[in-house]
Order: C-alpha cells, then sequence, then structure tokens
C-alpha cells in the first residue's frame, strides 16, 4: 500500500516547478548575500511552524550548510523566551518581533519573515517597524499576500497554496536552497564539505 497519495507528490512538485522559476526567490537570495557581504545580518522570524523554520534557517547560516567556513550573521527572533514573554506580557503579541526589530534591525540589514497566513499581525507590525529603520524586507508566504503588500513589502515570495502544511513545505525547500546558495555565494565552498 502507498503511503502518500500520488495527487499530493504531483501537486508538491508543481509548486517546487512554479518555485523554480520565479525571479523573486533569486532576487531575495541575492540581497541577503549583498547584506551578508557587508557584514550585515538577517533577522529571521515567524509563528508556530514558522518559527521553528527561521531557528532553522538562522543556525544555517550562524553554524553551516555544507562546509565549514565563517559563521554568518543572522538572528532568529522567536528564539528568545525572555524577549517574547516579556513583550507579550508588557506590551501585546502583536509586538513580540517588531520589537526586536526596533533593538537589532539596521539599514543593510535583511528582515525575513516567514507566514502562511500572509496576515500574521506581529509579522506585519515586525515589517512595518523593519521599513522604518530602512532595513530590506523579504516575507515567505502563502497565495493570500493582499496584507504584506500593504506595507509594502520589497520581496514577497509567495506559494500557490491555502493548506498550511503544503505552504510549509514549500517554505522549508526555499529556506534550503537559500542557505545552500547564500553559504556558497558569501563563503565560496573552498573549505569543502565536512564529512
Amino acid at each position: 500500500m502507498k503511503i502518500i497519495d500520488a495527487e499530493k507528490i504531483r501537486r508538491r512538485a508543481h509548486l517546487l516547478a512554479a518555485l523554480n522559476e520565479d525571479p523573486r526567490v533569486m532576487r531575495a537570495i541575492t540581497a541577503m548575500e549583498k547584506a551578508l557581504r557587508a557584514g550585515n545580518k538577517i533577522l529571521a522570524f515567524g509563528n508556530g511552524g514558522s518559527a521553528t523554520q527561521a531557528s532553522h534557517f538562522a543556525a544555517e547560516l550562524v553554524n553551516k550548510f555544507h562546509f565549514r567556513r565563517r559563521a554568518l550573521p543572522a538572528l532568529a527572533l522567536g528564539a528568545d523566551m525572555a524577549n517574547i514573554t516579556s513583550i507579550a506580557n508588557d506590551e501585546d503579541f502583536r509586538f513580540v518581533f517588531s520589537r526586536q526589530v526596533e533593538a537589532f534591525a539596521g539599514r543593510g540589514d535583511v528582515a525575513l519573515g516567514i507566514t502562511t497566513s500572509g496576515h500574521s499581525a506581529n509579522v506585519i507590525q515586525a515589517f512595518t517597524a523593519a521599513r522604518e529603520k530602512g532595513t530590506l524586507t523579504i516575507a515567505l508566504a502563502g497565495s493570500r499576500v493582499d496584507a504584506l503588500e500593504a506595507v509594502p513589502v520589497d520581496i514577497v515570495i509567495t506559494v500557490d497554496a491555502v493548506d498550511t502544511p503544503t505552504i510549509q513545505e514549500m517554505h522549508l525547500f526555499l529556506l534550503h536552497i537559500m542557505a545552500e546558495i547564500v553559504e556558497n555565494k558569501v563563503c565560496g565552498g573552498k573549505n569543502g564539505p565536512i564529512v
């Protein structure tokens, strides 16, 4: 008995093919490469599964994706429980990322927000704060992007789906591709893979 429905596989293959041809993906990679080459940093954030993906992506940059090299500056804004809980308690959960953007982001940095719904209030608030600081903004989202475009976010990469697990699967694939290409472009792969 097959565990995975063939239609699910076909649908994901179609979504990956569309992302592979989407010029916004390379624009986002180039923006992150430029920021890191200039000594700037990437701030990644999202809620729930997207929070863990933001942390995963930041770790790939700080530590390594394929090979040992210099650490690249990236922060996952959902990882600091003291910041998250104090901001949520003293202010409002809507500000848990934007207050950190106010503290850590600067001109030349990149704010990478992940939202499957496209309208997470705290992600939108963080993008608004990032734009006020002159920080370039990149969003990974599903097909609903009206709130992101209203900010406006500089680069919005969409997955043509409304099903959260499907969107998250495509986001993880994108984040891995981004980490791999950024690592190679910024650090050159000269140390070779660690076996």
